[in-house]
């Protein structure tokens, strides 16, 4: 898709569940989903996040038989190479998993296209340097890195005349190491988005969910935030409360918060009443004092949310 075209939404939206993985315990359709994918479209939100990981392939053949549907020219997607599925047979690994995402895509170029964690760094950044230089990378991205790991993926891709576009990593109210460690900073300073994710804790911010609505057995989301949601209670009170003030649900607040402090947020769609939220969302715009409640009372809530697969940002 051009960029000149086209103003790239303020949103992304998130496919993870719709690989149906387990962590968010649902069992979702391609009939259950192709209304979400097609309100999304109709309301501008045409930026798409997934990768093979989610499902193993699952979320993405599934996005990928709606965009199939659809002009290439009308969307923006981005996948990932994540080194734990990496083959260590393969002559080059993320060439191989970026054609088994293109496939199942439909498509044979991405316009973001991350390494998704930092296992096995700087190898795969090395890896990924034909493959951009080729033109089927529009922005190249890692997700789940450090500053230390940033700089170093920078400096690789600047010596070959590339450049790293985008920084994708965990933050929301209850977790903002990535501001703290100055990465944040760092991005805006260096021309870089910042994408985060997460930024409704997978749905503990988004006003559904308290002690006396948990989150239902069986899913990690549950096993993760229902011990955890008596010290949420102030803050998710908070998000009502600013939110009946602007008029909207209380899980628009989040988003709004992300899109506040420079990043560009990554919302995880299941249904299109979340559609309708997200792009509703990037009309709020919150006051100085309302951010400094919320992250208040963020920090007085004193509750880690960085997951397994995670690590604190330094």
């Amino acid at each position: 898709m051009s960029k000149e075209s086209e103003k790239m939404p303020e949103i992304m939206l998130g496919a993870w569940a719709w690989g149906n993985d387990g962590t968010f315990g649902d069992q979702l359709t391609e009939g259950s989903l192709r209304p979400v994918f097609d309100k999304a479209m109709d309301l501008g939100l045409n930026l798409w996040d997934t990768a093979y990981v989610y499902g193993m392939g699952t979320s993405e053949n599934v996005l990928g038989s709606f965009l199939k549907s659809v002009p290439r020219d009308t969307y923006y997607i981005s996948t990932k190479f994540t080194p734990q599925c990496a083959d260590p047979n393969a002559e080059n690994a993320v060439v191989e998993m970026f054609d088994g995402s293109a496939e199942r895509l439909g498509t044979d170029y991405m316009d973001y296209y991350w390494i998704h964690n930092p296992v096995g760094a700087p190898k795969w950044i090395e890896e990924l340097i034909p493959l951009a230089k080729s033109g089927k990378i529009g922005k190249i991205g890692v997700s789940n890195h450090d500053l230390a790991q940033i700089k170093e993926a920078q400096a690789i891709l600047e010596k070959e005349g590339l450049s790293l576009d985008a920084v994708q990593n965990h933050y929301s109210l209850l977790n903002r190491s990535s501001e703290d460690s100055g990465i944040l900073e760092y991005c805006k300073d260096n021309g870089m988005e910042f994408f985060s994710y997460m930024v409704l804790e997978q749905g503990a911010l988004s006003g559904k969910y308290d002690t006396k609505h948990p989150f239902p057995d069986g899913s990690a989301r549950a096993e993760k935030y229902n011990p955890i949601l008596p010290e949420l209670e102030k803050l998710n009170e908070a998000l009502r409360e600013i939110a009946e003030a602007h008029g909207v649900s209380a899980a628009q607040i989040p988003v709004a918060w992300a899109i506040a402090k420079g990043t560009r947020p990554i919302v995880g769609v299941t249904k299109e009443t979340q559609v309708a939220d997200a792009a509703a969302a990037a009309a709020v715009k919150l006051a100085a004092e309302e951010i400094e409640r919320l992250e208040s009372l963020a920090d007085k809530a004193g509750v880690s949310t960085i997951r397994e697969w995670e690590k604190k940002m330094e």
